[in-house]
């Protein structure tokens, strides 16, 4: 089995908050490594919205992100890109704003 860590920040505005925690989720589950969570001491399994949500990862937070199976670097590299597109609430508030200029 392989193991992969990486240490990410939270970007988007609200941080980790339901929808955030749903999608980090969702994505974990799609493959079959372990993922796990850590921020400040506490690790949470990263399948779980109720533990990702106990972390109470703000904007700016540092997560340790490890993934442990035989997809580990797949599994590691969509849930890091998925955090560094402030799980893709960016692009709404970019949204809203070019909406709003009209």
């Amino acid at each position: 089995m392989v193991e992969r860590i990486a240490t990410v920040q939270v970007v988007n505005p609200h941080g980790m908050h339901l929808r955030p925690a749903d999608l980090f989720a969702r994505t974990a589950m799609r493959f079959q490594s372990k993922v796990c969570v850590t921020f400040e001491g506490q690790q949470v399994d990263g399948r779980s919205i109720v533990e990702l949500l106990m972390l109470a990862a703000r904007k700016g937070t540092q997560l340790t992100i490890c993934t442990n199976g035989d997809d580990a670097e797949e599994a590691l590299s969509a849930l890091v890109q998925l955090i560094e597109r402030g799980f893709d609430e960016m692009e709404e508030g970019k949204n809203d704003q070019a909406t709003n200029d009209e």
